[in-house]
């Protein structure tokens, strides 16, 4: 079977190595369709055969999972190293069956007469949410697998075997995503005997440092490729912090560092730091100079914080929720209100009682703008669709409006540049329910994104969610849904308490509902300043 797939791989001799580290989203140059004989004329014993393989899956799925603790300090040893052995080689056959799906796929396209540059678009979101994982994280899985079963036949039966653990195996199809085909098996060959033996860091560097000898010219343009992806980006940190990364040129990134530190250090031996070490000042002197701002705490930028009332007025422990992060502790919400010199506004939103779900509202246009785009994003908080969280970049119809979708509320759905394209390929849909969006994929695989309450709860005893979605025979939805998110997600948890006359809304709130804090006056008489402005 390996061999089948294997013959259908998509190539691109001319523009050197096949599959870079991103799977991407199409096959490029692919094979000949008549190619695909090969797997088109598997028997029926052998289909039958893969079945019974599948079950022995879930069979050994249930024996793990019922394997009792060990007895003894080397039994345990010994269990971790088998089962370690035992993720190695789903990592492989994953591989194999993961290249045989675009394999698959971009026969049947080209059978069907697709361009070879639009055949595969789609799968690599078919693998991540067959993998319960991110969009790009799927296209990164996809080019792995690729590369491992078409280009890296020493690093696959290495990994199958269980000498080398999946992140090394990526590292091996990372360090050499820039090499033409035949270089690319070179350093394969020279690195077998070496995998195993060496951290994940010198492996890196070994397999690097062969393909930079291999192709000096390719190592070159690629280094020159690189500074073009240069940018800078954000993810959450625990404790209410986060990650500020910048990918620059080597020299640039040395240059910033050593200026901070320098700065910092002067800072510090003329006693400025005010009690600061040197790395808080350094992080303080990045946020002035890259806001102009004259300290680092007066932030001007517009923050989306949503709270009960309260966490805001009183001394109610529920978190806040920072849209596209996470949760912030309510102390520290209150005091970021009460102290920063930046001017703070109040918006009230309205949940559902029994739900805590966002209260929508209908429109006649057909685009997402102002208040209804605002309260899509405080509702979906990232991108909807199941395991992926990405910022929300677009706000488009679940039910297109070629199909009679209203641009509502209801048939708004906040996603990522990625998934919103991705929906609209051939056998993908999206459908609102009761229970949240149903995403469908072209091979029949069912979704559910479970839409929840705009805070999720974190307190125990008021814990009310029902478990998981399973779907069963008598189940209302589609074959093959599932529950992408449990109770401990954004997307579940405990409803806001509202008394009902809170939800007795107009048709549409107001235009602007923000109002501003004044400085100089506490919450509870700003509260009060608010309830009168809507009055």
């Amino acid at each position: 079977m390996s061999e089948a797939v294997s013959s259908v791989g998509c190539m691109d001799e001319a523009n050197g190595s096949r599959h870079a580290m991103d799977g991407g989203d199409t096959c490029g140059r692919a094979s000949d369709p008549a190619s695909s004989g090969a797997l088109t004329s598997a028997s029926s014993t052998a289909w039958a055969g893969l079945l019974d393989e599948a079950e022995r899956l879930s069979q050994l799925v249930e024996a793990l999972g019922a394997v009792p603790a060990a007895i003894a300090e080397a039994e345990a040893v010994d269990w971790i190293r088998g089962l370690e052995r035992v993720k190695a080689a789903c990592a492989a056959a994953q591989a194999l069956q993961t290249q045989a799906l675009h394999a698959m796929r971009c026969a049947e396209e080209a059978a069907r007469g697709v361009p070879a540059a639009d055949r595969g678009r789609g799968i690599a979101a078919e693998v991540a949410l067959a993998r319960r994982e991110s969009p790009s994280r799927g296209s990164r899985e996809l080019g792995v697998a690729r590369a491992l079963v078409d280009d890296m036949p020493c690093t696959r039966d290495a990994l199958r075997r269980g000498e080398i653990s999946e992140y090394k195996a990526s590292l091996m199809v990372k360090e050499t995503s820039w090499l033409p085909r035949q270089e690319r098996r070179a350093v394969d060959a020279l690195m077998a005997g070496r995998m195993a033996e060496l951290g994940n860091h010198r492996l890196a560097g070994e397999a690097r440092a062969h393909a930079q000898r291999l192709d000096p010219a390719a190592a070159v343009k690629h280094t020159d490729r690189a500074v073009n992806e240069r940018r800078v980006s954000v993810r959450p940190a625990p404790g209410g912090m986060a990650y500020l990364s910048a990918l620059l040129p080597m020299k640039q990134a040395v240059a910033c560092l050593a200026n901070l530190k320098r700065t910092a250090a002067t800072t510090t031996g003329t006693g400025q730091a005010a009690e600061r070490t040197q790395d808080q000042v350094m992080a303080d002197l990045l946020v002035e100079r890259v806001t102009g701002q004259s300290t680092a705490d007066d932030v001007p930028v517009e923050v989306h914080l949503v709270m009960t009332d309260s966490t805001l007025l009183g001394e109610d422990g529920m978190p806040a929720w920072l849209v596209g992060h996470g949760p912030i502790p309510a102390g520290s919400t209150r005091d970021a209100v009460r102290d920063t010199d930046a001017d703070v506004f109040i918006r009230r939103l309205y949940t559902e009682p029994d739900t805590g779900q966002l209260v929508g509202m209908d429109s006649r246009r057909r685009g997402f703008t102002g208040l209804l785009r605002r309260l899509i994003i405080l509702r979906d908080d990232t991108c909807r669709t199941p395991w992926c969280d990405a910022p929300v970049r677009h706000i488009d119809h679940a039910t297109p409006v070629r199909e009679g979708g209203a641009t509502s509320f209801d048939n708004a759905s906040g996603l990522c540049v990625r998934c919103n394209y991705t929906k609209e390929h051939r056998g993908w849909t999206h459908r609102v329910g009761s229970g949240g969006l149903e995403v469908r994929t072209p091979t029949g695989h069912g979704y559910l994104a479970a839409t929840g309450p705009l805070i999720p709860s974190v307190r125990p005893a008021d814990r009310t969610d029902p478990p998981c979605i399973t779907p069963s025979s008598a189940s209302t939805e589609p074959p093959g849904l599932t529950a992408s998110r449990c109770t401990s997600d954004r997307h579940r948890g405990k409803p806001i308490p509202m008394e009902a006359a809170d939800i007795q809304l107009p048709p549409r709130l107001p235009d602007d509902p923000w109002v501003p804090v004044p400085h100089g006056i506490s919450l509870p008489e700003a509260h009060l300043a608010l309830y009168l402005a809507a009055a």
